[in-house]
């Protein structure tokens, strides 16, 4: 089976069943995407698949040929969110962040000016342990350029 992953085109033969989140950590030693809960609940996981957000630990590796896989790599420190991120102090233990980004960008892709009922359903499953959503909401205002 081919797909593309950040970009690059890849091939997988391995068990169809096999999670995209084993494939990315474990095969292609890609470690910003985060496991957690194993079950889809926590958002840790996040990653984009033909662009849209969905949880890699969920997501099976047969249901992927021929689609666009991105992860948190491919932003390279660069998208506006991440800049948002540091600007807005998210980050404290940081575990989830990168799923929170991901789910941030995806939201930002297809709403540019969010309110705060946007940012807060397409967020809601991202479980941040230390409580950082206000300053999640602030920062993705500041990405959107919406005041907050």
């Amino acid at each position: 089976m081919q797909l593309k992953v950040n970009g690059t085109n890849r091939a997988f033969d391995g068990d169809p069943e096999m999670p995209l989140l084993w494939y990315l950590r474990d095969l292609l030693d890609l470690k910003g995407t985060k496991y957690s809960c194993g079950l889809g609940l926590c958002g840790s996981c996040t990653v984009h698949v033909e662009g849209k957000a969905v949880r890699s630990c969920q997501t099976r590796m047969g249901s992927l040929a021929g689609k666009s896989v991105v992860t948190i790599e491919a932003l390279n420190g660069q998208h506006a969110v991440q800049k948002a991120w540091m600007e807005a102090s998210v980050p404290q233990c940081g575990y989830c962040q990168s799923g929170q980004i991901m789910q941030a960008v995806a939201l930002l892709k297809e709403k540019p000016k969010p309110t705060d009922q946007d940012i807060d359903a397409a967020m809601q499953g991202i479980i941040c342990r230390c409580g950082t959503y206000q300053r999640i909401r602030t920062a993705i205002k500041a990405a959107a350029g919406v005041k907050a």
